[in-house]
C-alpha cells in the first residue's frame, strides 16, 4: 500500500511544481502597452507579408473601412486589422477602392 501511495504522490508534486513554476506577466503601465503595441504590429506586419506572397491583393475593391483586401487560395475574401487578425469579409460587402 505504501508504494501505491509514493506512486501517486511523485506525478502528483511534479504536477504542483509546473503550475507553480508558471508566471503571470503584467501589461500594465507605459511598458507593458509599449510591449502589447510592438508585438500587435508585429502580426500585423507579419500576416501582410505573407497575405502578398502567399494570396491574391483584390485590386478594385476594399473593406467597409478601407483595408486591402485578399483572397486566399479557397477564394475567401479577408483583411487583416491591427492586431494581425485576418478578418474575413464577404464579396458583397466590399466597397470599391477610390481611385487616385
Amino acid at each position: 500500500m505504501m508504494k501505491i501511495v509514493k506512486f501517486l504522490m511523485v506525478p502528483a508534486m511534479l504536477l504542483s511544481l509546473q503550475t507553480m513554476a508558471q508566471t503571470k506577466t503584467s501589461t500594465e503601465g507605459k511598458v507593458g502597452k509599449t510591449i502589447n503595441k510592438v508585438g500587435n504590429k508585429t502580426a500585423q506586419v507579419a500576416v501582410k507579408g505573407t497575405a502578398v506572397v502567399a494570396d491574391k491583393k483584390y485590386d478594385g475593391k476594399v473593406s467597409a473601412n478601407g483595408q486591402t483586401v485578399y483572397i486566399n487560395k479557397y477564394d475567401h475574401y479577408y483583411w487583416v486589422d491591427a492586431k494581425g487578425k485576418k478578418v474575413y469579409v464577404t464579396k458583397a460587402s466590399l466597397k470599391n477602392a477610390p481611385k487616385h
